[in-house]
């Protein structure tokens, strides 16, 4: 059986832009600001000299020597430390970013994520359930879950760490929205105890880190523990209406892997897609930023 696997990046925002990526770095543009900062999977050379790169950047993160998973970030230029950028394809989707929140590359927003947040608007508006309920694992600083409340839905966002989930409360105060339930809980003790209860989501959205930990040290391996995950999440999604989306970072994943993790979990399911999420850079070179596999009842 010949399978197609897709490959998606957002198309033209005003306030995001690839410019350069190489030398296991990359160069972006938030709204006015430039920052450069490491990228593993840049194993190319640059199109553009150092100096340009340094020319044209706000900030640069420099990682520690013994510790290539942290560092600081080093303003070049003047900045603020907080800026909001928009995202035109959903009105009034407004994202905060940050550059001295935490001592990792991370801003705030992950921009290949707008394929999927589009998915799930597009999704849940479609929904034949009035104000589905949506379940945002892993859910970081809200963009997915402001998408999915601006759609109708009824969504309960989850992530371990307190900081990030007030950071969601104020890109949904930003975008205007309002009445997402924020949960600071570990996800698989979260998931099991819904199973337990017998409550049921029309919509679950994962987009795991490949490592971390629960508010109370709980171990999370995404290789290791993914699979009993999507099993969890099985007992819980509505077998009538649903959607799913899994979204994964992993230098090692294809996602045949997905395929494979969701065929095992969910058996045969409607409308499935999968491959890989990438963003382009003013030289066309292609950055590959994980994979996905999406499916839907609606």
């Amino acid at each position: 059986m010949n399978e197609r696997i897709l490959s998606l990046s957002p198309g033209p925002w005003q306030d995001y832009e690839l410019i350069d990526t190489g030398g296991f770095e990359k160069l972006e543009r938030f709204g006015e600001f430039i920052v450069s900062r490491p990228e593993p999977q840049a194993i190319w050379d640059k199109s553009m000299p150092d100096s340009e790169w340094r020319k044209l950047s706000h900030a640069h993160f420099a990682k520690e020597k013994n510790n290539p998973d942290k560092g600081k970030w080093e303003q070049l230029k003047k900045m603020p430390h907080n800026w909001q950028i928009a995202y035109e394809n959903q009105d009034g989707l407004k994202l905060k970013l940050n550059l001295a929140q935490t001592s990792f590359k991370h801003i705030g927003l992950f921009p290949e994520q707008a394929v999927n947040w589009d998915y799930i608007y597009q999704t849940i508006q479609k929904s034949p359930v009035p104000n589905p309920k949506v379940l945002n694992l892993f859910a970081y600083t809200g963009a997915a879950s402001v998408a999915a409340k601006a759609a109708g839905a009824d969504v309960t966002h989850l992530d371990s760490v307190k900081q990030v989930v007030t950071w969601s409360r104020h890109n949904m105060e930003a975008s205007q929205q309002d009445g997402i339930r924020w949960i600071v809980d570990d996800a698989m003790k979260f998931i099991k105890r819904e199973a337990r209860r017998g409550n049921k989501y029309q919509g679950i959205i994962l987009d795991p880190p490949a490592y971390g930990r629960g508010p109370d040290g709980e171990k999370w391996v995404l290789e290791e523990q993914i699979n009993e995950m999507l099993k969890t999440c099985a007992e819980i999604l509505d077998p009538a209406n649903h959607f799913l989306l899994l979204n994964m970072y992993s230098l090692s994943f294809s996602s045949l892997i997905a395929v494979n993790l969701i065929r095992s979990n969910f058996g045969e399911v409607k409308n499935p897609e999968h491959g890989e999420l990438y963003l382009q850079d003013r030289f066309e070179k292609k950055l590959p930023l994980g994979i996905f596999f999406r499916f839907s009842s609606f």
